[in-house]
């Protein structure tokens, strides 16, 4: 039978190894993203033959969710293992990560034994890198505006380098005491950007800062995620500087994602604000993602 066990630093080249061969765009296909938010919902990893396979255990009072698996070989055997894993739990099966392209094949292995629904909060936002960076026509003139407002700043922008570790965790644990709350999400998050830094290079980051006055103002951090995607995983920024968010998004997208076609801005969690903020910067489509429960 499949075991899980917690993911490793060292995992890294096996794990990098099979998402190249699968190629996904979705942000859970991430080394980087799966070590670091481990502690959201009690993620943990195994190894099926040429698979690897990411899964969220909760509490242990819920079924466990199981990633699409990533890698090559048979789905319908790595599939069924799972199956027969979940069942062992006392549970059917559940699996996330299912698109419109990789929804028919699990039609084609499994037929009539599982239904599919659509999970809006967890689609990510897809952005031509070429929109991002340019901000051109009609449809960008509000963004164009509020980075006008923001270069008029006497700010400093520059890629994050060691030095600039202890700063940005100091700015973003302000800006997550801000919130003044003790959320699960919010502390897994804050176990997340530790992580990010505490491995930085290691994991193939990059990332952005915006200083003014000499303080951190704005970070960003992101990595290549397939053959043609950057993934941006953290945005945050000081909102009593006008159109800082347009200035952090548009200098990184420029000075940090060349080569890549696409930027993959994540999910927005059902929130509205956010899913309002993701919207007005006209993604090129939303990689819808469908939750599977096998009967």
């Amino acid at each position: 039978m499949i075991e899980f066990r917690e993911i490793a630093i060292s995992d890294k080249e096996r794990i990098n190894a099979a998402l190249a061969k699968s190629d996904f765009m979705g942000c859970e296909y991430s080394f980087a993203n799966n070590i670091a938010w481990r502690r959201l919902n009690n993620s943990k990893i195994a190894f099926y033959k040429d698979f690897y396979i990411c899964a969220s255990f909760n509490d242990g009072t819920k079924p466990p969710c199981y990633i699409l698996p990533a890698g090559e070989g048979d789905y319908r055997d790595v599939i069924t293992e799972l199956r027969r894993h979940s069942e062992s739990l006392g549970f059917p099966l559940v699996m996330f990560g299912f698109t419109e392209k990789t929804l028919p094949m699990l039609e084609e292995l499994f037929p009539y034994e599982f239904t599919a629904e659509p999970d809006r909060d967890s689609s990510d936002y897809i952005y031509l890198r070429s929109d991002l960076a340019e901000l051109a026509g009609k449809k960008y003139h509000a963004k164009r505006n509020h980075l006008a407002r923001f270069m008029e700043l006497d700010y400093e922008y520059s890629p994050i380098t060691e030095r600039d570790y202890d700063d940005c965790i100091y700015f973003l644990t302000e800006q997550y005491n801000i919130k003044d709350t003790a959320d699960h999400s919010f502390i897994a998050e804050q176990f997340a950007i530790n992580t990010y830094f505490s491995h930085f290079e290691e994991l193939g980051l990059k990332g952005g800062l915006i200083r003014i006055g000499g303080k951190v103002s704005a970070v960003t951090i992101g990595e290549h995620l397939n053959s043609e995607t950057f993934c941006v995983h953290i945005e945050k920024a000081d909102t009593s500087h006008n159109g800082i968010y347009a200035g952090i998004n548009n200098l990184f997208v420029r000075s940090e994602t060349e080569g890549h076609k696409y930027i993959n801005r994540e999910e927005d969690l059902g929130l509205e604000g956010l899913r309002k903020a993701k919207l007005s910067y006209h993604p090129a489509f939303i990689l819808s993602k469908y939750e599977v429960i096998f009967r």
